[in-house]
């Protein structure tokens, strides 16, 4: 168990729509502007250049970023494997540094703007911003015919800065949301960290399970993952976050061949824990895939392979040093 302490903030937070008047805090900041699923090291580049054009033009910085994800909206057949919840992805944003972000709600009457609108009505007349940052691939407006060379030919008409960040490579692949969804998938989350830049976490509020594992000596944290999350299933090495501290731990994503029940739960087992944390909100990191779900002989053999899974765990973990993903306690709930 490891003490940690989230980073004081004065993040402002706005959650806005076009039917009513832009809520008051980030005018005339420096917007990095993207969806942000992740905010993986790609995403942090952009950031990184909203804040470099905010501090040379005395302005804050902030993020700009749209829920649901767009796709929701026009793809509604095709579940989109999220790798962050916007409370996850919030969270992400506040600890980077940036002085806020605004999440606008995607409907059909944002998504209906040209980008010349979108542009002249949002960024401009809304929000009146003094820079725009975004990532070489970004689209926007109608179509998604908004393109990072018509946002910089309006920055120089209208007057605000805009910098465009290159590719992000990381041995020769880049860096993006697809390819960490792709790796999570494969039960890659090594590959994961590496691109996202911190290793890959879920949160939850901890339900009640059939305290199978309570019986079998391991009592676990449960948690519903969203039913589009499409982790590999099985037995990862994980470190817990609960109210400020830090818990090593053991987990099983999936269905428990011995018990299946139908429904897919990720059930974490912190070692050296003792205490109730149902009701609690918790953050799952992921450090290394142990092994695929199995279906044993008996109870008995089960009960052995767990405790090689912890050993197994115990020693990956030790040589993670201090790793945790970087998370501000925000309260996301609020609009305006």
């Amino acid at each position: 168990m490891t003490d940690i302490s989230f980073p004081a903030t004065s993040f402002r937070l706005i959650r806005d729509h076009l039917d009513g008047p832009a809520p008051a805090g980030l005018e005339g900041a420096v917007v990095a502007l993207g969806n942000f699923d992740g905010v993986h090291r790609g995403h942090r580049a952009v950031i990184q250049a909203a804040e470099a054009r905010a501090r040379a033009l005395g302005k804050p910085a902030a993020a700009m970023t749209f829920e649901p994800h767009p796709r929701v909206l026009f793809s509604p057949e095709t579940p989109e494997f999220r790798l962050s919840s916007v409370d996850e992805k919030v969270r992400l944003l506040a600890a980077t540094g940036l002085d806020g972000a605004i999440v606008m709600g995607f409907d059909k009457a944002l998504a209906a703007l040209t980008p010349a609108e979108f542009v002249q009505k949002v960024l401009v007349e809304r929000y009146k911003v003094a820079g725009v940052a975004t990532g070489f691939d970004f689209q926007f407006g109608k179509g998604r015919a908004g393109t990072t060379e018509f946002l910089r030919k309006e920055g120089e008409r209208l007057g605000f800065a805009v910098d465009i960040a290159p590719p992000l490579l990381d041995a020769g692949e880049r860096v993006s949301s697809g390819g960490v969804r792709s790796a999570l998938t494969r039960g890659e989350v090594e590959h994961a960290w590496r691109l996202l830049g911190y290793p890959w976490f879920q949160s939850g509020e901890v339900v009640h399970g059939d305290s199978r594992g309570r019986d079998l000596g391991y009592p676990t944290a449960n948690l519903k993952l969203d039913p589009n999350c499409k982790l590999r299933h099985g037995v990862y090495a994980v470190r817990v976050g609960v109210e400020g501290k830090r818990y090593d731990g053991v987990a099983n994503f999936g269905r428990r061949p011995m018990f299946d029940t139908g429904v897919t739960l990720l059930e974490a087992f912190l070692f050296d824990f003792k205490g109730d944390l149902y009701g609690k909100t918790i953050d799952v990191a992921f450090y290394a895939f142990l092994r695929p779900e199995l279906k044993f002989r008996s109870v008995e053999d089960l009960i052995d392979r767990m405790n090689e899974d912890s050993k197994s765990a115990r020693q990956i973990l030790a040589g993670a040093g201090n790793a945790f993903p970087q998370l501000a306690d925000v309260a996301v709930a609020r609009r305006g």
